[in-house]
């Protein structure tokens, strides 16, 4: 695929002495893609090779073209930001939540509008983060890494603990987010209606 936005080339990785990923040969594009497999197959290994929260034991992760090992770990983890599945927001506000990665790199945000972006109000901005609802924190996550300007999310199991109306709420965010804004999305679910509704590609790996 012609200026994918990552590649793996050869990509072994173990974990207590069990392979996770044996070999892999793989181009993610730019736009929305969801990796689907069962339990085990490796899908969230994968996702944390993209940003070096892991290493290969063998092979190259590409990130644009670049061996991932020669680009400085933390400026890649804002090009390329990993979105738990779950919420981990820090204590305090919901604007100081949003504001925290941006502030590590000098950077002043706009914690109202990022808010409105991904469905929840500005007004939101003053709320203690540690009394919303689940759906409201993962909205928050989303928030925090927007604000770093990322070119793309790696979101892990974005939906898994939230309720029905919830999640469609998120698939929708997600959805804008990648048609209006042009960040690209990585999506390791489970949910094969999932994958369809939001990617444009899918991957799939065995266990």
């Amino acid at each position: 695929m012609a200026g994918a936005l990552f590649a793996l080339e050869d990509v072994t990785v173990s974990r207590g002495g069990r392979e996770v990923l044996r070999g892999v040969d793989l181009e993610i594009g730019r736009g929305a893609t969801a990796v689907l497999g069962p339990s085990g197959a490796g899908k969230s290994t994968l996702l944390r090779l993209l940003n070096r929260l892991a290493d290969p034991d063998s092979g190259v992760v590409r990130f644009d073209g670049e061996d991932v090992r020669m680009l400085d770990p933390l400026a890649l983890r804002r090009r390329a930001c990993l979105v738990p599945q779950l919420p981990a927001l820090l204590p305090g506000s919901v604007a100081d939540n949003v504001r925290y990665g941006a502030a590590l790199c000098d950077r002043s945000v706009d914690a109202g509008g990022i808010l409105e972006r991904v469905g929840l109000s500005a007004a939101y901005s003053e709320r203690d983060a540690g009394q919303l609802s689940v759906g409201e924190q993962q909205r928050v996550m989303l928030a925090r890494a927007l604000a770093l300007e990322p070119e793309a999310l790696l979101l892990d199991e974005p939906t898994s603990a939230l309720d029905g109306r919830s999640r469609v709420g998120v698939e929708v965010t997600l959805a804008r987010l990648v048609h209006e804004l042009g960040v690209s999305a990585v999506i390791v679910t489970h949910d094969r209606d999932q994958a369809r509704r939001i990617a444009r590609d899918t991957i799939e790996l065995s266990a």
